[in-house]
């Protein structure tokens, strides 16, 4: 399936109207952008602005589908999902911290095997969870063993292959979103300790059985555009550097499709990547070692 998105380079400097573009992605406003103070219907949001709607948008309209809101949080997605009358909300989370009432609530890891029967569910949704755990392969494998043929995976995470994020980590060393060393004291699962791109992303998911249909972000904030300038400079360092090892690993078609999605407007700038994949088909497997 195609991805939906848009490109930038290398027509940026002539098809780029800031204004056009702009009304589809909210900006920052210090009023309303307290993360840890968002809330929907008086329940904690705990992610960026306009990612619950942004991952709404994605989801399938048949209200009878099977979906799984994982990590479920405080509960403020899967009221969501109920407000607008999905009939099989799953809440599933490593323990109970739902501030709504809900029945279809299952403990469970990330990380471990999903409390669920093979081709059980339709869509799974992950908002913000991906970050917070080191075994995220295991995670889209028993996503893939879960979902339905034709079953839909949603992701949202910081976006730190956004050109911003980049700079960050060419300045600081640290990413957006992960600005600074983590409390080793104290660790706990709120922690960003696995920072995703987009391209890692998109191996996870297509190593596993998924493809890609849909690559987006919640906002674009105006200080984002301020590094514009630099995207000649990223476009042709990039083009020749997947040029060379598109020859020589002949992942040529790969490399032309990452490129094309690298460039295209919501990665460059965008806060929070949100992906959307399709279930087509089973996990790949390692070689085994000689």
């Amino acid at each position: 399936m195609p991805q939906k998105l848009e490109i930038i380079y290398p027509n940026v400097l002539f098809q780029l109207h800031i204004l056009f573009i702009c009304k589809d992605f909210p900006h920052n406003s210090a009023s309303i952008y307290l993360k840890m103070g968002r809330n929907y219907k008086g329940i904690s949001i705990n992610t960026t602005t306009n990612t619950h709607e942004k991952v709404f948008d994605l989801v399938d309209k048949n209200l009878d589908k099977v979906i799984v809101d994982i990590p479920s949080g405080s509960g403020a997605f899967v009221l969501r999902l109920k407000d607008a009358g999905y009939r099989k909300v799953k809440a599933f989370d490593i323990e109970n911290i739902m501030q709504i009432t809900h029945d279809d609530f299952v403990v469970g890891d990330m990380t471990k095997k999903f409390p669920f029967e093979d081709n059980a569910c339709d869509i799974i949704v992950c908002i913000d969870g991906i970050e917070h755990i080191s075994k995220q392969y295991d995670f889209i494998q028993e996503s893939q063993r879960v979902l339905k043929k034709n079953g839909e995976i949603i992701i949202s995470t910081p976006n730190i292959s956004s050109i911003r994020s980049r700079f960050k980590w060419l300045t600081t060393g640290h990413h957006h979103k992960c600005g600074s060393p983590l409390d080793e004291e104290n660790p706990n699962y709120l922690h960003h300790i696995a920072m995703i791109s987009f391209h890692e992303m998109r191996y996870l998911l297509h190593a596993n059985g998924f493809r890609l249909t849909d690559v987006t972000t919640n906002r674009i904030k105006i200080i984002s555009w301020l590094y514009i300038f630099f995207v000649p400079f990223i476009y042709l360092s990039t083009f020749w550097v997947y040029k060379r090892t598109g020859k020589r690993n002949k992942t040529s078609k790969i490399n032309g499709e990452v490129i094309k999605t690298m460039f295209s407007i919501p990665i460059l700038f965008g806060e929070t990547l949100i992906v959307k994949a399709v279930k087509t088909g089973s996990t790949k497997t390692y070689p085994e070692r000689v």
